[in-house]
């Protein structure tokens, strides 16, 4: 069958998400395999991230020279297989080792999905960033709502994620066989491209935005649970449909924003989604009632639902350098955001309590919304062509 190149991109940002959200939804029962406390279980974790930084520091030149499939094949399948073995290991150290070689490729997946639909955004004159990293929330409802009929049948940990991974390994087959390399975007930049990517000053602001959108998105997705039991002690189904409502409101935000982008500009897009994050974070913070906070965390959702696709598109069609090395860039600020957030969020929730925790987002929002100006107010003349980018050629 047929498909158009930016539903390729899709499915990979799906599968990442179905692999990674499979692993995330089995941490009670991966916490009692490898017999730690929440703090060492934390510090497992970090693993994952430090792999992500260095792969988003150094990986830029070797993607750029593999292409879009060769990545896509070793990154989307890696870390599907990567994450599939940690159930089977149980212990600690080498669990974070195993993270530790996700991370790596998981900071390559995302540079290179990225720079990809953003060259395929300017093939298509439309926007279909969003929509991508809509694939990517749509990944982590699907499994969320799967893992809990998996978990409530008794299903293993174990055969769990090696379920995830066989399908993930077909669909993934399928869908990466047919990539070709979307043409890059006219070089506007001059000299040799560096080795290592780091932040410009310039980069400066659309990493705020970024590290707002995640450490909002990490509060949600990991915290979301927790917070309902300890502060309402609702039944385990009203506890859940917190990480529900946030990652269906993020999904489906994304899925059908990017009209609105092409129609009103990505700040104004921007600065709308991040006001909705701040009054979720409110709403979270001081709700007297269960279904508040229910309505905040839908909210947060949809808030910072389509803001770091839009910070990607902005340092994507950045003209002081390489595309993929601005995507680079902006990705070490942001994506480690994702993986940090849940161990500082439980630190400041364990000493100041988890209502505070929420709140210590609300300032890097406020920040967020006057690095907004970063962003664009219209799509560039006809409609982001290659005639008329802005990118960089990677």
């Amino acid at each position: 069958m047929k498909i158009a190149p930016q539903q390729r991109i899709y499915v990979c940002f799906f599968l990442f998400a179905v692999s990674l959200g499979a692993l995330l939804s089995r941490m009670p029962d991966l916490q009692v395999a490898m017999g730690v406390n929440k703090s060492e279980l934390g510090l497992t974790l970090i693993g994952a991230a430090i792999g992500a930084l260095i792969s988003l520091t150094l990986s830029s030149p070797l993607i750029a020279r593999l292409g879009a499939r060769t990545t896509a094949f070793i990154t989307v399948l890696g870390t599907s297989a990567l994450l599939s073995l940690v159930p089977w290991i149980g212990a600690a150290p080498v669990v974070f080792c195993v993270l530790f070689l996700e991370g790596l490729l998981a900071g390559a997946l995302e540079i290179n999905l990225n720079v990809e639909i953003d060259r395929i955004e300017a093939q298509l004159g439309r926007g279909v960033m969003n929509r991508a990293h809509g694939f990517w929330s749509l990944g982590f409802f699907v499994t969320a709502l799967v893992s809990s009929v998996v978990r409530q049948a008794g299903i293993s940990m174990e055969l769990h994620l090696a379920a995830t991974f066989v399908t993930v390994l077909v669909i993934g087959i399928w869908a990466i066989s047919g990539m070709r390399n979307a043409p890059a975007r006219i070089a506007l930049h001059e000299g040799k491209a560096p080795l290592v990517a780091l932040p410009t000053w310039g980069l400066m602001p659309l990493c705020v935005i970024g590290i707002a959108a995640f450490l909002v998105e990490g509060a949600g997705i990991d915290w979301s649970a927790i917070y309902m039991s300890d502060v309402f002690s609702v039944e385990p189904f009203i506890g859940g449909l917190g990480l529900t409502l946030f990652t269906f409101c993020m999904a489906l935000a994304r899925l059908f924003v990017d009209p609105l982008v092409d129609r009103f500009g990505a700040r104004a897009v921007a600065t709308m989604l991040l006001v909705l994050s701040a009054i979720g974070i409110c709403a979270v913070s001081g709700a007297p009632h269960p279904y508040v906070a229910l309505a905040g965390f839908a909210l947060m959702g949809a808030g910072c639902s389509a803001v770091y696709p839009l910070a990607v598109s902005a340092a994507a069609q950045r003209t002081d350098r390489a595309a993929y090395l601005n995507v680079a860039a902006l990705g070490q600020m942001s994506f480690v955001v994702f993986f940090l957030a849940p161990p500082l969020l439980g630190f400041i929730a364990e000493h100041a309590g988890i209502r505070t925790s929420y709140l210590v987002c609300l300032p890097l929002i406020i920040y967020a919304l006057f690095s907004a100006k970063a962003l664009a107010t219209r799509r560039a003349a006809g409609g982001g062509s290659a005639a008329t980018a802005r990118s960089v050629n990677g």
